[in-house]
């Protein structure tokens, strides 16, 4: 289980970040050797996977992401596919530089029922000096059908 911050303090700062690529950055957070942001555990998911220009995320949305509606918020299916888009372009940083993103698009092809554990994957599509470009689905875990898919530009900064 990886480690969440759990105060400012605890989150890696910027000396550890820039040691490492990206790469090393996301799959040092999945593996607990640096602590994740709280992010996830706030919203209910977690990155599970980090290759070169990939990245897996699982998560189950509960009863705090629903809309006044009694679904799913969209924010939650956003903040997923901006985790899971945003590591896959992070996996192509090199060290010395960090990304951020500069928007991203959701499309929301069907409702997630709560409680449904689906997989987030985000692909880079593009990586160059100051930008990336990636985009990601939502599946379900046990059912496969796809819930919602997403696209992101990124700005990527070189700090040292």
């Amino acid at each position: 289980m990886p480690r969440v911050a759990e105060t400012l303090d605890d989150m890696p700062g910027m000396d550890e970040l820039l040691a490492r690529s990206g790469l090393e950055f996301v799959e040092d957070m999945i593996t607990g050797r640096l602590p994740g942001p709280p992010i996830g555990p706030t919203l209910g998911f977690a990155p599970v996977l980090a290759e070169d220009g990939r990245v897996v995320f699982e998560g189950t949305p509960e009863f705090g992401a629903t809309n006044p509606m009694r679904g799913v918020h969209g924010g939650w299916y956003g903040a997923i596919l901006d985790s899971c888009m945003g590591c896959a372009v992070m996996t192509k940083v090199p060290r010395g530089s960090v990304y951020t993103t500069l928007e991203y698009k959701v499309n929301i092809t069907r409702a997630i029922p709560l409680g449904m554990p689906v997989r987030a994957t985000g692909v880079v599509d593009h990586a160059g000096r100051s930008t990336g470009v990636a985009s990601g689905e939502i599946r379900g875990i046990d059912d496969g059908k796809l819930y919602a898919t997403g696209s992101t530009t990124c700005l990527i900064m070189k700090l040292r």
